[in-house]
């Protein structure tokens, strides 16, 4: 049989590179953000809201993947219904001005998909929202 018979579920890898133009707004975003997961400061999650908030304010990358939801990209898609995922964020050195700096057929593909099982059982970090 082939794959498509034998399974509906699809993995849809997405990678980007994106600039952070404007720091203070991102993390004010992913603040506001947090505050809105978390409610009022002091309750039960006041710990985890704490580490959250000193994530984003210190890591432009930890603020961005705060805010990406990959249930947003598709949940109005008909016909598919997402079941399981994971998403990270970091700082990486990027010359735009490289004709090579994006090889999408690097060596770190292998080691990516190694460590996927991991990210996708859950994992340390901010939570996102999500």
């Amino acid at each position: 049989m082939s794959t498509s018979e034998t399974s509906r579920f699809v993995r849809l890898r997405v990678e980007m590179v994106l600039e952070i133009t404007d720091p203070d707004a991102l993390s004010g975003t992913a603040l506001e953000s947090i505050a809105v997961e978390y409610g009022e400061p002091g309750g039960e999650s006041a710990e985890q809201r704490m580490l959250a908030e000193d994530a984003v304010r210190e890591d432009g990358a930890e603020a961005l993947a705060s805010l990406v939801d990959p249930f947003d990209l598709v949940g109005e898609v008909p016909g598919v219904e997402l079941t399981q995922a994971s998403w990270s964020s970091e700082i990486v050195d990027y010359d735009p001005d490289d004709p090579d700096a994006w090889d999408l057929d690097d060596e770190d593909g292998e080691e990516d998909e190694e460590g996927e099982e991991d990210d996708e059982e859950g994992g340390g970090g901010v939570p996102h929202n999500g």
